[in-house]
């Protein structure tokens, strides 16, 4: 029998306050539940707009403790039900030290932990290093009621390395939560994470918002998905403009296949490395 796991991505429009947001994903989450999903994630950022469009201390205020409020309160609707939960947030670890944090919870509503995006960018639209420090907290790989689940946010994906340190750790599937903009990474969209995904031997959900929002020209498009190991579109991609709940299903059996076909991690060379991480 096929170990299957059904799997939910959440892509949405900014509704215009961070009560109505975090609303809308508890009805996502239940909508999921209801369809028999098993684990979900959100889009980055999730309950704010993409804040990033404008350097503006006044959206520090997004900022809450992780685990805090938000947290505590889909850990409730985690335990509810039944549903592993990847929350993507603005931490504030202590006042002016600030991060992109994605918090993982398991199906019975323990806080497991989170991720701390790594690789912060600077570019018009994308003004990021105004808000975060980059992430201090490795590439941990969380055991959840559905397997091993590990987070890969947004500017992330371009960096190989985060990748392959996820699949050394164990990850079996890794969320990559996105806020990404038409005109400028679209043709890379549904390139790297297959890609990736392939690489390293593991599925991907690949989530992004959707629309304009009124901070920016920024047009998000959407398009999540999963890709399987063999670089597989895992049923059809998100729209390309509008709100979506994802549903999948994911059979884990496929990873051991692959994993014997391509003996990638048997075949690395570490020791001939070193320039790769000499700064």
């Amino acid at each position: 029998m096929s170990n299957l796991i059904r799997a939910a991505l959440v892509q949405t429009n900014w509704t215009g306050d961070k009560e109505s947001m975090i609303k809308a994903h508890e009805d996502y989450a239940r909508d999921a539940a209801a369809q028999g999903a098993k684990v979900i994630c959100f889009q980055e950022l999730f309950y704010g707009p993409y804040f990033c469009q404008v350097q503006d201390k006044a959206f520090y205020s997004y900022a809450e403790s992780v685990p805090g409020p938000t947290t505590e309160r889909f850990q409730a609707l985690a335990a509810e039900l039944g549903l592993v939960m990847v929350l993507p947030m603005y931490e504030q670890e202590q006042p002016g030290v600030l991060y992109n944090t994605a918090a993982v919870v398991d199906a019975d509503g323990t806080y497991l932990g989170k991720y701390r995006k790594h690789h912060i960018p600077q570019v018009n639209g994308f003004w990021e290093k105004f808000y975060f420090r980059p992430g201090n907290l490795g590439y941990p790989v969380f055991d959840t009621a559905v397997g091993k689940v590990g987070v890969y946010i947004c500017y992330d994906r371009h960096f190989p390395e985060g990748w392959r340190a996820l699949g050394l750790n164990g990850a079996q599937i890794v969320f990559n939560p996105s806020a990404t903009s038409r005109g400028l990474s679209s043709y890379l969209w549904q390139l790297e994470q297959p890609a990736s995904a392939v690489a390293n031997e593991y599925f991907i959900g690949a989530i992004n918002r959707t629309g304009v929002e009124e901070l920016g020209d920024n047009d998000f498009y959407g398009q999540s998905y999963f890709v399987d190991p063999e670089g597989k579109f895992v049923g059809a991609v998100g729209d390309t403009h509008n709100p979506e709940l994802i549903v999948r299903d994911l059979d884990l059996d496929l990873l051991a296949t692959v994993r014997d076909r391509w003996q990638f991690y048997r075949d690395r060379r570490p020791d001939s490395y070193d320039g790769l991480v000499t700064p």
